[in-house]
């Protein structure tokens, strides 16, 4: 059985290279898989990617994998590839430009500077020390290397960060610029940018948000938002408190995120972050071909959020979020792997396996209102475990489950079974599938999902759930949906609550 490996998008550097291979069919026999590297196996593991490292510059190396049976037998192999290595390349120690590692000096001019000497393909090198910055602007062809016991804090002064024209929530405005941001946000295309290294990254979110909505003249800025950009890569880099969203991808394409961390409800010593509100974790936004794996996000809000514009101006930008990967990915606070609200550009093809949730409030949501418009359609969670034993949210107009499809979101009071005039503001939802999960929450529903009358939900696949929650499943408005081999117990009220649900209903 063949198994499908690559290397994705800009997913290399100077010394390693990254493999991603989706799973074959006999994926419950398989209990390894072996790494072969120019014909000698280089290791093992049991996850679907893997990071070579400690490999020489510039050299092209063939890469096969191997599936290993729980039996011991071999049962499979994938295609061969052969990826390059970058080459060495010249270093622009920020130090050397005047940037002093304090925690003091602001170190913007001397940072920026370094960024602006760097030559094609070359590194902007942090070295350990805090150093204070303001807003700083990435170009093509570089890499931003951060080493272990660096930190980027942001300057707490409002000062450092010029207002910009940029999307938030879905729409152009104002916006304070972020820590880190791109030259030319709104002109010329960039391409290969890597953010990489054990570094830090801290927007300091809980001082600036607070001026920046003081004085109001622009929405609040992000600890990074990477705009008109192919062939990204962010690589082993720590991000926390940012004033908003943490890390946003707006019109990106080609892009790989590989073991980072993200925090925006608590610092890793479990500290919470008092004023961030507004908290996501991973907002990729109109921006496609994706692949994010071995990460960590804790966040104050939804985890990651696919977007592609709100309503009629995004409809008419037109640009869909489409072709995701998210695997082998840890989530320990926030509200899951959400699609919408703002998806008026369409977002399709998302797959979420192998992923681990951790006092999170859903796995997954997609969140579609009247007005917004677009497709939703292809999206497949898959070999979830997930457990939620906090109350600090309840069932409500911004939260209804750990799986949850809510057209009503934002809504506090709705009847769900009174049909509106299907004109280009009505979304449509379609073939969303949930499959091999086992859940428990005592916040929410196990199971919610509620489309609209005149725009039902389409296609809707619940497949080897093992499901207990506060409450059960409740669906409303649905065309198609199939169950099989589905537990739900609820600890209040009854297992399940269906409203106007038809066609291929099956018995749970």
């Amino acid at each position: 059985m063949i198994i499908k490996l690559q290397s994705p998008p800009a997913a290399q550097t100077e010394s390693t290279i990254a493999l991603l291979w989706e799973k074959p069919e006999n994926a419950k026999e398989i209990s390894a898989y072996n790494i072969y590297m120019d014909d000698k196996l280089q290791g093992i593991c049991t996850a679907t990617d893997h990071t070579v490292t400690e490999l020489a510059d510039d050299k092209e190396y063939e890469f096969y994998i191997e599936a290993v049976l729980h039996n011991g037998r071999t049962g499979g192999r994938s295609n061969s590839i052969r990826v390059t290595t970058k080459s060495v390349c010249e270093h622009f120690d920020i130090t050397s430009y005047g940037a002093v590692g304090d925690g003091r000096t602001v170190n913007t001019a001397a940072i920026q500077k370094a960024i602006h000497a760097c030559t094609k393909g070359g590194k902007v090198y942090i070295p350990r020390g805090i150093f204070v910055t303001g807003a700083i602007f990435l170009k093509s062809n570089m890499t931003l290397y951060l080493e272990e016991g660096s930190l980027l804090l942001g300057s707490p002064e409002i000062k450092d960060y010029p207002l910009y024209r940029y999307r938030f929530e879905g729409v152009e405005t104002m916006c304070y610029a972020s820590l880190l941001n791109t030259e030319d946000m709104n002109r010329e295309r960039l391409c290969n940018i890597t953010i990489d290294g054990p570094g830090k990254i801290d927007a300091n979110g809980n001082l600036l948000r607070q001026q920046e909505l003081k004085e109001g003249l622009g929405k609040p800025g992000r600890a990074l938002a990477i705009r008109n950009c192919d062939n990204l890569y962010l690589k082993d880099i720590t991000v926390r408190q940012s004033p908003a969203w943490c890390v946003h991808l707006i019109y990106c394409n080609q892009v790989s995120i590989n073991n980072i961390k993200i925090h925006t409800k608590r610092n890793e010593g479990g500290e919470k972050y008092g004023n961030i509100a507004n908290g996501d974790g991973l907002d990729p936004d109109s921006t496609s071909n994706v692949y994010i794996f071995h990460s960590t996000i804790a966040s104050q809000d939804d985890c990651i959020a696919i977007k592609s514009g709100r309503d009629r101006e995004g409809r008419e930008a037109g640009i869909p979020s489409e072709n995701y990967r998210v695997t082998n990915c840890t989530f320990l606070s926030g509200f899951g792997v959400a699609i919408g609200s703002e998806m008026a550009g369409g977002v399709r093809n998302v797959l979420v396996q192998d992923c681990f949730f951790q006092d999170v409030y859903s796995i997954g949501s997609v969140k579609a209102p009247r007005g917004r418009g677009g497709v939703v359609e292809n999206i497949k969670y898959e070999n979830i475990v997930f457990s939620n034993y906090s109350r600090e949210h309840e069932d409500g107009r911004w939260f209804r489950g750990a799986i949850y499809i809510d057209q009503f979101y934002s809504h506090q009071e709705f009847d769900a079974l009174k049909e509106e005039e299907v004109n280009e503001g009505t979304p449509l939802i379609r073939d969303i599938t949930f499959k091999d999960i086992i859940l428990d929450t005592i916040a929410g529903n196990a199971i919610y999902l509620t489309g609209l009358p005149e725009s039902p939900l389409c296609n809707i696949i619940l497949e080897n759930i093992n499901a207990i929650g506060k409450y059960g499943l409740k669906a409303n408005n649905i065309r198609g949906l199939i169950t099989q081999n589905v537990s739900i117990t609820a600890r209040e009220g009854g297992a399940r609550e269906l409203k106007n649900v038809v066609d291929g209903l099956e018995m749970l």
